[in-house]
């Protein structure tokens, strides 16, 4: 099949598909395609199950829907965790981002708390005064 006649299948077809036997599970790895003609990756889990009201077996399925624009943070997350499980060590591109975080919300933080001293309108102070001299003109 070409890729021009895989780019035209939108109905939820397999475009490309992979199977990895686990033990009791088996995870599979799809590819499909939006009607956008947008590619995005389905993992599924599938583990065998047996029903004991029924005494037959079945397949129970967990799926995960990865789309296209998430697919670098994806990999970049899987990376990270490797990486911490071959070294038991945080990975030095997790703390950076963790430390990139922390800055954009303490930048955050700090304009609103400025927001919150430089929007003054100027128009309130009259209506307060005028307010104000209308008490004393009661009394």
């Amino acid at each position: 099949m070409s890729t021009e006649e895989t780019g035209k299948q939108y109905n939820n077809e397999e475009l490309f598909s992979k199977a990895v036997r686990a033990g009791k599970r088996t995870y599979f790895f799809d590819v499909k395609a939006t009607r956008a003609g947008e590619n995005y990756l389905t993992i599924t889990e599938s583990k065998k199950r047996f029903d004991q009201q029924t005494g037959k077996f079945y397949y129970e399925k967990h799926k995960l829907f990865l789309y296209q624009e998430d697919f670098d943070k994806f990999e970049t997350a899987l990376k990270q965790v490797y990486e911490y499980i071959a070294t038991g060590k945080v990975p030095q591109s997790y703390l950076d981002e963790m430390a990139e975080e922390e800055q954009r919300k303490a930048e955050e933080e700090q304009r609103k708390k400025e927001k919150e001293f430089t929007d003054i309108d100027f128009e309130d102070l009259d209506k307060k005064d005028d307010a104000a001299d209308d008490n004393d003109d009661e009394k």
